[in-house]
């Protein structure tokens, strides 16, 4: 066992500590299942199927077409899409002749997709048609100069396809004209059919994707990620669920493709394993959620927690009517799990839940818990093969903890981002060597590794609550107040006091039929925290704020005050 590795003692039996990867992309693999297992599913989508083949020659065709638009090796394809056969296919099209993919999330405003448009050099855009006058009204200020439009029904089944146009394609804002110079993609697809894109063919070195994150300023920047880390994060997590992998898999996939969790994570994993993802375009239309889960009968589900709290409040499920026996394991991440949430998922559905820990620069450079081992109440797991944790003093990082003392997060794994898309400086902050050459990432994120070696997330450090000189951190106020039987959701965030630096308030969104007062909640808080962690205020709302990923806004809460 390598030095400070103490995971490795409790990892499932036939999980190996160490891989090779093979000088390989996901192009190689999807090419070897379209040779092999053509009539393979590999996207399922509102009933209807995109096989192995199929995938493989729509994405010819496409890179054929990004090819006569004028798109080269090293350009950067934005990707305005949500979950649909057409993201995958126009991402894999670009990575066909070198491009580099560039998703953004298609809910964006204007000023919030001008700015990535800008900045990242996007000179060709395949959008949605719903978002399509967004593009178009700030293309002039953007070095974009190709549009190619796409319909959310191009892939439903014929008789979806027929009622959407009738009924619904109009009235949200899908049927659209396109401006004389602008592209439809399926026609792109029509006149592009049966051809191949010539060499020269992509290496795992070459860059392929840029996705957005706040990193720990919570400034937009675009990590780097190269063909490889497909590679490594695919293999590492297939090795992980070795025990449950049967080869024929549905993964469901309601998280968003312009993610890190579902596009390096999961995509990697069902196109290495040669495994169908089962696309969800919405996962806030829960009731569409919920019938897909009925039809595809998913081996995995992965989730966030607002997902896992959106389908305990569904009709269906507390009645009851949702068989979840199909699925082998569900995995939670992308924000803190509370041991509330899980325990009422696991009772009411018979599923097991593993949390997960990652982050967009770490491009899936996974700690997760095992699937068969214990699962540890409050932690994320353990390193998976070939990651290394490290906990260090939050100051400046340079001194390593012992266990079980709280610091700063880092990772090392071989599938780190390269950087931040033309930010030198801030990729230096998150980036740095130590003196054997390896390179680590510093997450942002507060935690410890118990003697066992797995981690604990305590909060982030943007996030601590100074309060009177004690530090707090808001993840233990909300697992304390999601354990009242009144509590939906809760958020907690320090907010300004003029006599303490900073006083806790917790935003709460209450159960359904249910009741509590600020003084009730405050006064749970007190039988279970120290006094200075209790909240100061509590105040009610009927939601919150979320990003597209589920992860509760803290900081639009402490700007709401």
């Amino acid at each position: 066992m390598p030095p400070g590795a103490p995971w490795l003692a409790h990892y499932d039996a036939g999980v190996r500590p160490a891989l090779e990867y093979p000088a390989r992309t996901l192009l190689d693999y999807l090419a070897e299942h379209a040779r092999d297992r053509p009539a393979a599913p590999a996207l399922l989508y509102k009933g209807a199927t995109v096989t192995y083949g199929g995938l493989q020659a729509a994405s010819d065709a496409f890179a054929c077409a990004l090819r006569a638009l004028g798109v080269a090796r090293g350009d950067r394809v934005g990707l305005l899409l949500p979950n649909c056969p057409q993201f995958l296919i126009a991402e894999i099209g670009a990575w066909k002749i070198g491009a580099i993919a560039a998703p953004i999330n298609p809910s964006y405003t204007e000023a919030e997709i001008e700015g990535p448009l800008r900045d990242l050099g996007v000179e060709t855009v395949v959008v949605l048609t719903r978002f399509y006058g967004r593009v178009k009204a700030i293309q002039p200020r953007t070095p974009v100069r190709r549009v190619i439009a796409t319909s959310i029904k191009e892939y439903f089944p014929a008789h979806l396809r027929v009622l959407f146009t009738l009924l619904r394609e109009r009235g949200s804002g899908d049927r659209v004209t396109l401006a004389p110079g602008d592209s439809d993609f399926a026609h792109l697809l029509l006149v592009n059919r049966g051809r191949r894109p010539p060499p020269p063919p992509v290496t795992p070195d070459d860059p392929a994707i840029l996705l957005l994150s706040g990193g720990t300023t919570g400034t937009p920047k675009a990590a780097a990620g190269r063909h490889s880390a497909y590679v490594c994060a695919g293999l590492q997590v297939q090795e992980w669920l070795a025990s449950v992998l049967s080869g024929n898999d549905v993964h469901c996939l309601p998280l968003p493709l312009f993610h890190v969790y579902a596009n390096v994570g999961v995509q990697s994993l069902a196109i290495i394993n040669g495994d169908a993802l089962s696309l969800v375009p919405n996962p806030r239309d829960v009731d569409d959620l919920v019938a897909t889960l009925r039809r595809v009968k998913p081996s995995f589900f992965t989730g966030v927690p607002a997902l896992y709290i959106a389908l305990l409040k569904h009709a269906a499920v507390v009645a009851g009517k949702i068989d979840f026996k199909s699925i082998k394991l569900c995995v939670s991440g992308a924000s803190a799990l509370l041991a509330e949430t899980r325990a009422r998922f696991e009772s009411l559905t018979g599923g097991r839940i593993v949390e997960g820990y990652s982050l967009t620069e770490a491009m899936m450079a996974l700690v997760v818990n095992p699937v068969r081992g214990e699962n540890k109440a409050g932690s994320v797991g353990m390193p998976l093969p070939d990651v290394l944790v490290r906990v260090v003093d939050a100051e400046d990082g340079t001194r390593e903890l012992d266990r079980n003392d709280v610091g700063e997060i880092a990772i090392a794994a071989p599938q780190l981002m390269q950087g931040y898309w033309g930010q030198a400086g801030e990729t230096q902050q998150m980036l740095r060597e130590d003196g054997a050459g390896r390179r680590w990432l510093y997450t942002g994120d507060l935690g410890y590794l118990d003697a066992d070696g797995y981690l604990f997330i305590v909060d982030r450090k943007k996030d601590l609550i100074k309060t009177s000189g004690f530090q707090v951190w808001p993840r233990e106020i909300e697992e304390v107040l999601a354990a009242h039987p009144a509590v939906g959701e809760v958020g907690v965030a320090g907010v300004p006091d003029p006599v303490r630096g900073e006083v806790v308030k917790a935003w709460v969104v209450l159960r359904a039929d249910t009741g509590a007062t600020d003084g009730e909640l405050r006064a749970f808080c007190r039988e279970r925290l120290a006094g200075y962690k209790v909240p100061a205020t509590v105040e009610f709302r009927t939601e919150l704020p979320k990003t597209m990923v589920g992860k509760v806004m803290r900081r639009a809460l402490r700007e709401d005050g």
